[in-house]
């Protein structure tokens, strides 16, 4: 008999935390902000925060430092963060295996894309892909961008679809598109008769329509203004949840909204939206993200995204 076993962890392991506090602790860390762990996870704080008691309360001692400039790690928090880091790797591949066996059996693709992906691009690609692979199944989930990361992480899709203004980290990622946002306006807003571009100041001091904060086209914005030393930005007038409720808004006349020009380039032909200059670059990558190795599937749709974009 050997000396000294490893004792059995059985299902009722009370002193082992769950996989997703330990994942919001090494995210307090790495971002050193109780929110943006919450944006990462797709939670709200309040839930991170009850997450976080419960987890110190398991351990028995502070684990997070909270302060007014930010959240920062205990001492004993960033020894817990270490150990949960395997872990927590490990998990992820474990889920990404499993998934992968689940996917090769079914001829299944599963896919994330955030909204602008999903909607006018994606058709396209999937298009071609059906015809090479008559007998696959694709699944695609249209989520903001946040929420695409968090399911590759974890596992639950092969290939995910974003619009960050900057690769995600923990994930390999590829350029598949490129795409630019446009701010318009209804054709009676004072902004559609204007000569002049309107500069960041102006644009972050009004109200516009938007999406929701975790959104890549609202991240996209924000980070523009701030890299034209610019901010914070005014609170929406009105904040939506897609897209395309965001362009009906505007539409409607409920105010200015920055939007992929992929979204209302017809809007805007047609007379129903009008372009506002602005004195911002607003052009943007969209990334493909993965975790590990693709599958051969996965690398098809890849390829068929690359060859479209340098058509």
């Amino acid at each position: 008999m050997p000396e000294n076993p490893k004792p059995a962890l059985g299902p009722a392991a009370p002193q082992v935390p769950d996989l997703v506090s330990l994942s919001l602790l090494r995210a307090i860390g790495e971002e050193q902000s109780l929110s943006r762990a919450a944006a990462r996870h797709g939670l709200s704080q309040p839930a991170v925060s009850a997450r976080l008691r419960a987890l110190e309360r398991r351990v028995g001692t502070t684990l997070v430092d909270r302060g007014p400039r930010g959240s920062r790690l205990t001492p004993a928090g960033a020894l817990v963060a270490g150990w949960a880091g395997p872990v927590l790797d490990a998990a992820a591949d474990l889920g990404a295996g499993l998934a992968s066996l689940r996917s090769d059996a079914r001829g299944r693709l599963r896919l994330a894309a955030s909204l602008t992906v999903a909607e006018h691009l994606l058709p396209g690609w999937l298009a071609l892909y059906a015809a090479a692979h008559p007998d696959s199944t694709v699944t695609l989930d249209a989520m903001n961008s946040v929420r695409v990361e968090q399911a590759v992480l974890d596992g639950s899709v092969d290939l995910g679809f974003v619009e960050g203004p900057n690769p995600p980290r923990g994930l390999r990622s590829r350029v598949v598109a490129r795409d630019r946002l446009a701010v318009v306006v209804h054709p009676g807003h004072a902004w559609a008769h204007r000569s002049e571009p309107v500069e960041p100041r102006e644009l972050a001091a009004t109200r516009l329509v938007q999406r929701e904060p975790t959104s890549g086209t609202r991240t996209f914005l924000e980070t523009a203004l701030a890299g034209a030393g610019v901010g914070p930005s005014a609170a929406p007038v009105l904040e939506l949840s897609t897209t395309s409720a965001v362009r009906s808004a505007a539409v409607a006349g409920a105010g200015p909204a920055a939007l992929s020009l992929l979204a209302v380039s017809r809007d805007i032909a047609d007379g129903r939206l009008v372009e506002v200059d602005v004195a911002l670059d607003l052009r943007r990558p969209l990334r493909a993200v993965w975790r590990g190795d693709l599958g051969p599937a996965a690398l098809d749709l890849l390829r068929i995204a690359g060859r479209l974009r340098e058509a």
